[in-house]
């Protein structure tokens, strides 16, 4: 039972990193993309095939993948610079299919279906980890840097112009923002640190391969997003923890058929964010739009407001 909860804490920890990053541009700039597993996954596999050949150190391992997945980034963010809306959704759908294909069929460098086996496990100063007990707190502890890093990038000058941007671009501009610079370079930061959670990933399982990167895992990371609460710091990771954990309560109602469910979990999935968009638009952590509008001002205040600047024009 420890091990099961130990293994459950470094997944949970993995998409949590994955969460927080596609909140960054999702929930402070606006931008929705349904291309994060790419990400996700270019970090995965360029910390398999480094440690492979190279070293198994995370101080190796991780900046190398997160330069690969941010310079690999522009393809999703030069079409930010033309684009919003539906259509950069559309054009993240096209990179996320694009991606597939090539983790599919580029055998000599990914494996294929067949993916890559043998990975090592991390190489932290001498000590190899890979116990779920020693790996947890890794992961936990680049988890927490993580969101540090986002949580300093959204309260600097950066993160207001991004807020600027996801409010009203047009105004942004207005002001002098450089919109399309602004908008690529949270592409670029967005995607290296999900590198970081691809190689999280990679070292632990010592096995990846293409069904891990899919359009379902982009749709599952934001369904995290939205569920726990867009543009709030541990609106992510409270979604990440509640969708890891709904398979496994699953699994122990034994009224329901083994065999569906995964289809009844695609269900709840499905419900729960339906149910959130029409009850708790801000997610679980966030603030509904009710609280959020002001208070309406007492009727007798508002009676008495138009009768006391007549008077005051008197004197």
């Amino acid at each position: 039972m420890q091990a099961y909860l130990l293994n459950l804490g470094v997944l949970i920890s993995i998409y949590s990193i994955l969460a927080i990053t596609l909140n960054f541009i999702m929930g402070y700039a606006g931008i929705f993309s349904l291309a994060h597993a790419v990400f996700f996954g270019v970090g995965a596999y360029t910390g398999a095939l480094v440690a492979m050949s190279l070293s198994a150190s995370l101080f190796v391992t991780v900046p190398i993948a997160m330069v690969v997945a941010g310079v690999l980034s522009l393809a999703l963010a030069l079409p930010a610079l033309r684009v919003r809306g539906e259509y950069f959704v559309a054009a993240s759908l096209g990179l996320q299919v694009l991606a597939v294909t090539v983790f599919s069929e580029w055998k000599s460098v990914t494996g294929g279906i067949g993916g890559l086996i043998g990975i090592p496990p991390v190489d932290l100063a001498g000590y190899q980890i890979y116990r779920p007990a020693a790996f947890f707190p890794l992961a936990l502890a680049v988890l927490v840097l993580v969101l540090v890093a986002t949580r300093l990038l959204v309260h600097s000058s950066f993160g207001r112009s991004l807020t600027a941007i996801r409010d009203s671009e047009s105004a942004a501009e207005s002001f002098g923002k450089n919109v399309p610079l602004i908008k690529t370079i949270s592409v670029v930061i967005s995607a290296a640190l999900a590198a970081t959670a691809g190689v999280l990933y990679a070292h632990y399982l010592a096995f990846i391969n293409v069904e891990s990167f899919t359009l379902d895992t982009s749709v599952l990371v934001m369904a995290m997003v939205i569920i726990g609460g867009t543009g709030t710091a541990a609106g992510p990771v409270v979604g990440a923890a509640l969708l890891l954990l709904l398979p496994g309560l699953l699994s122990y109602m034994s009224f329901l058929p083994q065999t569906q469910i995964g289809a009844i979990q695609q269900i709840i999935y499905g419900l729960g964010m339906a149910v959130l968009m029409i009850f708790r638009p801000g997610g679980l952590v966030g603030r509904s739009k009710a609280k959020a509008r002001p208070r309406p001002q007492d009727p007798d205040t508002q009676a008495q407001a138009p009768a006391s600047k007549p008077a005051e024009a008197t004197r």
